[in-house]
């Protein structure tokens, strides 16, 4: 066969680190310390200014995900920074509210040891497997965010017990997906044991 006659080979494509679903990523990263400042001026046009600034680098993180996803963006800073950005994002958020007295420190300390512990454990396992995020995760990360998302806006009094209730959920859920993700490395490195000793 001639070389005319033959198909072209594609060659893999690798996308640039310069793109919009990175761009994203970064820009929410940026939107932390304004949302942080924000929050710590007394004024309801500030609060009102931070609660806009968290609902928005909230739905950028659902953004650049599924551009990165549609149009082939992935990239090794997206996979390291995205999720730091997502949990600098509600730590931060979680952080100030109970400096504030708005959320009992012990929901605070609760989520953000979950949080960091299992990217920990993630790391950990790496070598032997990566855990996916489950559906179960990804409930958490948006009962998380619509929780804080209503301690944020200023409520009247009467009707901030919706925020606490949805915070109990989101916090019962967070446990529940941390003892689910801890049990899948447990499963993950017994299997990796039994195959080094076959």
């Amino acid at each position: 066969m001639s070389a005319q006659g033959s198909a072209p080979v594609p060659t893999p494509q690798h996308s640039s680190v310069f793109n919009i679903a990175n761009v994203l990523t970064v820009g929410r990263l940026v939107m932390v310390p304004l949302f942080v400042v924000l929050m710590l001026f007394d004024h309801p046009a500030w609060r009102f200014a931070a609660f806009a600034v968290f609902v928005l680098a909230a739905v950028t993180d659902r953004i650049d995900g599924e551009l990165a996803r549609r149009r082939n963006l992935v990239t090794n800073f997206g996979k390291v920074a995205d999720p730091i950005a997502d949990k600098a994002l509600t730590g931060a958020a979680l952080v100030v509210l109970s400096f504030l007295g708005e959320l009992w420190w012990w929901v605070t300390a609760v989520i953000l040891l979950r949080e960091w512990g299992i990217t920990a454990l993630r790391f950990a396992v790496l070598r032997y497997g990566v855990i996916p995020a489950s559906r179960g995760g990804k409930l958490k990360t948006v009962l998380q965010v619509v929780a804080i998302s209503v301690y944020l806006f200023p409520l009247p009094e009467p009707l901030h017990f919706a925020g606490h209730a949805l915070m109990a959920v989101a916090v019962g859920v967070t446990v529940w997906t941390g003892g689910d993700y801890v049990v899948q490395a447990v499963r993950m490195l017994r299997r990796s044991g039994t195959g080094r000793d076959a």
